[in-house]
């Protein structure tokens, strides 16, 4: 058993590792999938809910419009998909964390869980946040400056996209205390960096949310002024699980 019998027992394990990666993705994409069929009757009632925010700050007359043939199709169908990925997503990290934990330490264990609960939750709470607050002033402001004599008909997948993606801004805004914390227990910052540069921080925030947000001040504001207190949050997390000096080796 010499070179051959070496190779057939180091290719098992990668073979095997192939294998598990393969299973977690068909159960991650078939649970996916699942979710998926099950909105896809419903998927008009979720467009009209989303559209709830636009359509209470349109003036009189103002109204959603399809400026394709086929969007009225199209659009709740990718918003259906859109919903089913986010519900699916507990379901998708965590076949990705019965994946990669066998290989981690006991300690590297006890942070990951955590700090992937803790990027789903902030990530579906900016969502939250964008979608309660931030929209209907977005709206109002949009409605209230729309000149005379220009009706306000927006296109329902152009409407879509803008909402999509003002989710994600916020979405991963609220992922800076989780983004701190990494970086902390990486050993790239310490939190006494994070606090002498709290300033540098809160005019970089205030540049972010003058590019993600619409043009108007309030937009803004409302992105800044919780990327700051989460910034605040993320330098209070980081003290608690920094390395310190003396305790750099990882327990087993």
């Amino acid at each position: 058993m010499t070179t051959e019998g070496r190779d057939e027992a180091g290719e098992r394990p990668l073979i095997a590792h192939l294998l598990e990666l393969r299973m977690r993705l068909l159960r991650g994409l078939t649970g996916l999938v699942l979710v998926l069929l099950a909105l896809l009757p419903v998927a008009n009632r979720l467009y009209a809910f989303l559209a709830q925010p636009l359509l209470a700050k349109l003036p009189k007359g103002g109204q959603l419009i399809a400026t394709q043939v086929a969007s009225p199709f199209f659009a709740p169908m990718k918003l259906a998909f859109f919903v089913a990925l986010m519900i699916a997503m507990p379901w998708l990290l965590y076949q990705l964390w019965a994946f990669v934990a066998p290989g981690l330490y006991r300690r590297e264990k006890r942070l990951a869980l955590p700090l992937l609960a803790s990027a789903l939750a902030l990530f579906y709470a900016g969502c939250a946040f964008a979608y309660f607050l931030v929209l209907p002033m977005v709206f109002g402001f949009l409605a209230r400056v729309t000149p005379d004599g220009v009706a306000m008909m927006t296109d329902i997948s152009a409407y879509l996209d803008f909402v999509l993606v003002l989710f994600l801004a916020f979405g991963l805004a609220f992922e800076l205390p989780v983004a701190l914390v990494i970086l902390a227990l990486l050993g790239w910052v310490t939190p006494t960096q994070l606090r002498e540069g709290r300033g540098y921080a809160i005019v970089g925030i205030f540049i972010v949310a003058a590019i993600v947000t619409p043009p108007d001040v309030v937009s803004q504001l409302m992105l800044a002024v919780p990327m700051v207190l989460l910034y605040e949050a993320g330098i209070l997390a980081a003290r608690l699980v920094a390395p310190r000096p003396g305790r750099d080796g990882a327990s087993a």
